[in-house]
């Protein structure tokens, strides 16, 4: 080992509380310890510990709430869930490319930043307010290729088509619910190479809680279904799976829930919540009806991720 600043030869010196070798220079006498990997880049956390803050992070429990049971302090576990959302996404980029899907279904799932849109001022910033994401599913292997945070509008619907385009290496079939953005959008995107067909739902009335403080779902009246482009398999023209993925992501993120003050206060935090979620639910979670993960039943793992292994990942 030699000195870092003059260069000299050093020798041992003890361990450092944290187990690491230390090393005293026979020349300057500077003392330093052995290189070693960060995983965490400059968080001083415990690997351990930061494993079980971002295990109880996507099982659904609030900042706060997990700042009571681990004793660490909140603003350090929102840096980890930054953290954590960032290397996820890398993940998920590198990883999802080339699929071999064949059955895709697209939806959205509202939620919000800071306050609902009717609460925005004019003067407030643009990350405020609604935010929609865009989630695409293999309805095979109920994988999540690709996703967006963004408004409901034709530009971030775009935009959403055309990365999921990009990750697939065949022909599919694709079905959306009734937006209109992607009646344009799907042939853009995809051109030609796509069976694409939307199905619409009309609901009826909502029961005995009808009104406005109403808090059961309305019932289901009709389904319309139309071909918009190619020729589709009617059997497979659903958008059952990625509906059921909605219940999933407001379940196991506690800023989905609705009527609580559990919201997302910032626009980075919401994201980082979300691609956290989308990887962990791709290579760590156990899909019940595969008995192995979304990642393996597609064929681009070939085991069961841990939730250390996914923050090393990226």
């Amino acid at each position: 080992m030699t000195c870092h600043n003059c260069q000299s030869v050093c020798n041992r010196f003890g361990r450092h509380r944290n187990g690491l070798q230390r090393y005293r220079c026979s020349q300057c006498s500077k003392t330093f310890t052995e290189d070693h990997a960060q995983p965490l880049g400059d968080m001083r956390l415990p690997m351990e510990k930061a494993e079980s803050i971002l295990k109880l992070l996507v099982e659904g429990m609030s900042i706060r709430s997990i700042e009571r049971v681990t004793g660490v302090h909140r603003d350090t576990i929102m840096s980890l869930l930054l953290l954590a959302g960032e290397r996820s996404q890398k993940l998920m980029d590198a990883k999802m490319q080339n699929l071999n899907s064949r059955y895709l279904e697209v939806d959205e799932i509202l939620c919000y930043v800071g306050k609902k849109r009717r609460n925005v001022r004019s003067g407030d910033s643009p990350e405020l307010g609604d935010q929609w994401v865009y989630v695409a599913i293999d309805a095979e292997t109920k994988l999540i290729p690709s996703f967006r945070i963004g408004k409901r509008v034709r530009p971030d619907t775009w935009a959403f088509l055309w990365d999921l385009h990009k990750r697939l290496a065949n022909r599919v079939q694709l079905t959306s619910d009734g937006l209109n953005h992607y009646t344009v959008s799907v042939p853009e995107c995809f051109g030609t190479d796509v069976d694409f067909a939307q199905l619409t739902k009309m609901f009826g009335d909502f029961g005995q809680f009808d009104g406005p403080a109403r808090y059961s779902p309305p019932r289901l009246s009709g389904v319309i279904s139309k071909v918009r482009q190619g020729d589709p398999d009617p059997d497979h023209i659903s958008t059952s799976f990625v509906e059921r993925q909605n219940l999933t992501m407001r379940m196991q993120m506690r800023r989905f829930t609705r009527l609580t003050n559990a919201f997302s206060k910032k626009l980075s935090h919401l994201k980082a919540a979300v691609a956290l979620h989308f990887a962990w639910y791709n290579f760590v979670r156990i899909h019940k009806s595969l008995r192995v993960t979304p990642a393996m039943e597609a064929g681009i793992a070939d085991h069961i991720w841990s939730i250390g292994e996914l923050l090393g990942a990226a």
